[in-house]
């Protein structure tokens, strides 16, 4: 079953309550990791791999704290997965050729019954986590990019 690691989880989480601060409040790991139940950590942890994937500005201080280095609707789901868990891959034998350059070392490759039906569903659900925005996570009324 496909889904989304805690680590993953927990960075839309703090995401999502950034982009609805109002512009340049900060907000700490701490205070978003006790408003929602994330443990911090974890967060902290999680809000370190944004901050050094440049999703999120990091500002050290007694009033230090996060928000958002980017423009929610140019921030697909697909590129935080892949910014914390690596490229998104059904099974061993697939890869997002654009960012995942790895050969396949599938030893039934060349016989395998399933394997043009999971390339067909690995490049739809890619191209569905690149359509799906930060802002549609956080609106979901909002449009969706491209329309």
């Amino acid at each position: 079953m496909l889904s989304l690691t805690k680590k993953t989880g927990y960075a839309l989480v703090a995401m999502c309550h950034l982009a609805k601060l109002p512009e340049q409040q900060l907000a700490s790991a701490r205070e978003i990791s006790d408003q929602f139940g994330v443990p911090p950590s974890l967060l902290m942890n999680v809000m370190k791999e944004l901050s050094a994937a440049g999703y999120v500005d990091s500002v050290r201080g007694a009033k230090g704290g996060y928000r958002l280095a980017c423009d929610p609707r140019e921030v697909s789901l697909a590129d935080l997965v892949t910014a914390l868990e690596g490229p998104v891959r059904m099974a061993e034998c697939v890869s997002d050729s654009e960012r995942d350059d790895r050969e396949c070392t599938c030893e039934v490759m060349a016989r395998c019954p399933v394997a043009d039906p999971v390339h067909r569903v690995q490049r739809r659900l890619m191209e569905f986590l690149r359509r799906v925005t930060l802002a549609e996570i956080v609106d979901p009324t909002a449009a969706p990019a491209g329309k």
